[in-house]
């Protein structure tokens, strides 16, 4: 069950945009799995839904997502695309880097992103440790993608002492900034960067330029990799992202570069 905020800074802020259907809950099981529900029904795009905890949040190849609570931005965004199908991945993108510029815009954090969905520390001694996690999921009627919803939980204000399963790979961004972050502010500024980030990706030239920011933004180019696939693990050089979003792998064997759709990809030492 999800219920209006009525009159608050972060209905208000984000009027004008396709967000400004934007309800904030205590609690649910997962954003997503609500949102799917809703698209169902037939709710129109812009249906925002914030939590401040979550008892089944889940990330990529269904693991669980778990965060105490208010200690993270969880929030999910239901869409109607008019992409074509093979384009979609790059709602997945746009989520990130409109994640990107509203952390550095509130907090002042500079994050990059780990292909092909997790937004990681860019620079300084926790380089590549994650903060955050993205999760997009369709809904298909009559063989057609009717809808989307692109979910995402990001660390901004935890303990400081992190669990023992994260604390060697992941952090929070208050931890950076060693000071509480505004979840409302970050939250506005985040739909406000996606609203506008997803106007460019119906026109080739915004697409373009679009790409080109999220290159800039990728801490896997550049990279040696292993990428891990249901059938196969290999190691290569991630050189670029493609048109598509996906991520474009050199094995290193005299085999053409291999365009990577799916899979796990783990960071190691930068090429050269």
């Amino acid at each position: 069950m999800v219920a209006r905020v009525n009159g608050s800074f972060a209905t208000s802020a984000v009027s004008g945009t396709r967000f400004s259907d934007l309800r904030w809950i205590a609690e649910t099981g997962s954003t997503n799995r609500d949102l799917l529900e809703a698209a169902t029904r037939g709710v129109p795009e812009g249906m925002v839904l914030v939590a401040d905890h979550q008892t089944a949040g889940r990330g990529r190849l269904d693991r669980s997502w778990v965060a105490p609570a208010g200690a993270s931005l969880l929030v999910s965004v239901l869409l109607r695309p008019s992409l074509d199908t093979e384009q979609l991945f790059l709602l997945t993108l746009a989520c990130a880097l409109a994640a990107i510029e509203a952390v550095e815009e509130v907090s002042g954090v500079k994050l990059g992103l780990k292909w092909p969905n997790d937004l990681v520390v860019a620079e300084g001694p926790l380089v590549d440790r994650k903060l955050a996690g993205i999760l997009a999921e369709s809904q298909v009627s009559a063989g057609r993608v009717d809808a989307v919803v692109v979910g995402m939980g990001l660390n901004l204000n935890w303990p400081a002492d992190l669990p023992a399963d994260l604390a060697a790979t992941a952090t929070s961004v208050n931890h950076l900034t060693n000071g509480p972050v505004n979840r409302e502010q970050l939250c506005v500024a985040w739909l406000r960067r996606y609203d506008a980030l997803l106007d460019n990706l119906t026109d080739p030239q915004g697409r373009d330029r679009f790409l080109g920011v999220v290159r800039a933004a990728s801490t896997t180019i550049g990279r040696r990799v292993r990428v891990e696939r249901a059938t196969e693990s290999f190691e290569g050089d991630a050189v670029d992202i493609s048109s598509l979003g996906h991520l474009l792998v050199d094995r290193g064997d005299g085999s053409e570069i291999e365009e990577i759709t799916v899979g796990d990809v783990i960071h190691a030492r930068p090429i050269g």
